[in-house]
């Protein structure tokens, strides 16, 4: 290397050293695969003041839905990685997709910087209180002693209320038939009127109807009780050793992101979730604070993806 080509080097270096530091001077936009007013939208409306106190910087959310989160993915993987494009994304979007569609056309661990986990959301397995179980063993055993003649609703083929009851059918080696629904609605009126037996809803919801009565909510996924519903033991509690399932929101940028940028953001995320007003509402949401920097969130998203691949796989669901 000459001189010149030296000297241009060192300019250069020092021009993106010079623009990491002043790292964020403008607008920070979130994208989201899913319409305004979802669940993900709740939590990046719930994070972005705070967010935006952190960073000194607006923070605008910007919705671009379709293909189970697909469009909005390609969106971020397609962005400069320069840190002022971030992608607010769950389970379905990072983990499950990947093993659900055969054409997915980004890839989770080589498209993307992770960025933040900030939350995770355990689910209740629930039962028509027609039903003759009281705990989830009286469930199990009413359900093996009749193989094929429970039922079990989802929100859909290949969602993540789909496959938690899958993983409960491997761990418990049950034989239930799966019915899926447009959404989590019609499964839930068919679930409170007996039509299926057996179903896996987000804490909120399960934990409304269970106190009215409407369901009967057995055990949660999580490996602590839930503050909604904390008479109700853990699926681990019940007797199924290690069955620990939940989903999980998470912030990432396109791939290529500086080093230093993905800590600036990661650490922004982290104080926002000191906040016990923001940790509040967030379980009024139905999600639970847990924040892993970018880090340690690229590592559990790696540790994720086969466990989900495989639920994915025994289940039989591929969407194209």
């Amino acid at each position: 290397m000459n001189r010149i080509q030296t000297a241009i080097a060192a300019l250069l270096l020092a021009a993106s050293t010079a623009a990491t530091a002043a790292f964020p001077d403008k607008p920070i936009r979130i994208v989201i695969g899913f319409p305004a007013g979802g669940p993900l939208d709740q939590h990046a409306r719930l994070l972005s003041d705070k967010l935006q106190a952190a960073l000194g910087q607006p923070v605008i959310i910007d919705y671009k839905s379709g293909a189970g989160g697909t469009v909005g993915a390609q969106e971020v993987m397609k962005s400069a990685p320069d840190g002022y494009t971030l992608m607010l994304a769950n389970t379905g979007v990072m983990v499950i997709n990947p093993a659900l569609y055969s054409k997915l056309p980004y890839a989770t661990l080589k498209d993307f910087t992770p960025i933040a986990r900030t939350a995770m959301q355990p689910l209740a397995l629930l039962v028509t209180p027609k039903l003759p179980a009281n705990n989830l063993k009286e469930f199990v055993d009413y359900a093996r002693a009749r193989p094929g003649q429970v039922n079990y609703g989802s929100a859909g083929n290949g969602g993540i209320s789909h496959l938690v009851p899958e993983m409960f059918k491997n761990a418990t080696g049950l034989f239930m038939v799966h019915i899926p629904y447009r959404g989590s609605a019609p499964a839930f009126t068919d679930l409170m009127a007996g039509q299926v037996q057996f179903m896996a809803e987000s804490i909120p919801q399960a934990a409304n109807y269970h106190k009215q009565g409407k369901v009967r909510a057995l055990a949660v996924t999580s490996r602590e009780r839930n503050p909604a519903l904390p008479d109700t033991p853990t699926v681990i509690e019940s007797g199924i050793k290690g069955f620990e399932v939940v989903g999980f929101y998470g912030f990432l940028a396109p791939a290529g992101l500086p080093k230093e940028v993905a800590a600036k953001l990661s650490d922004a995320f982290r104080q926002v979730l000191t906040s016990p007003e923001v940790r509040n509402r967030m379980v009024t949401q139905g999600a639970d604070p847990a924040f892993l920097g970018h880090e340690e969130f690229a590592k559990f998203l790696a540790a994720e993806m086969p466990r989900w691949a495989d639920a994915v796989q025994k289940s039989g669901a591929r969407l194209d």
